[in-house]
């Protein structure tokens, strides 16, 4: 019996690589690896450019700083003591002293803001 498929049988490219040139596609592999997965020396070698959405401007006057971070305690006191109310506790006594050293903050902040803007 005459077998019609020579054994084995040939393949025309045998492999993806070759027939487009066998290194074009394995070079553009290569490519996008190194760009989505860069190497330790390329990280290091990369000057760092901090993001600019979470730096203070530097010209804001010490007054509107004091009055932000003032804000943001009585903010943070406000959320402490909140969550002090629905706890019970060891948790309850760890939350209150939090706000406590809060308070202190925010006091410290309205004592520098009086000194800088006289009543």
């Amino acid at each position: 019996m005459f077998k019609v498929t020579p054994n084995p049988p040939d393949t025309d490219p045998a492999s993806p690589y070759e027939g487009l040139g066998s290194n074009k596609l394995n070079d553009a592999a290569e490519r996008a690896l190194d760009f989505h997965f860069p190497s330790a020396a390329d990280i290091k070698a990369t000057p760092r450019t901090p993001d600019s959405m979470f730096i203070v401007n530097p010209e804001l006057s010490i007054e509107t700083l004091l009055a932000h971070a003032c804000e943001s305690l009585a903010s943070a006191n406000v959320m402490t003591m909140d969550l002090a109310d629905h706890t019970e506790g060891p948790g309850r006594n760890t939350l209150l002293g939090i706000a406590q050293v809060i308070m202190l903050g925010e006091l410290a902040v309205n004592r520098a803001l009086d000194q800088l803007d006289p009543p």
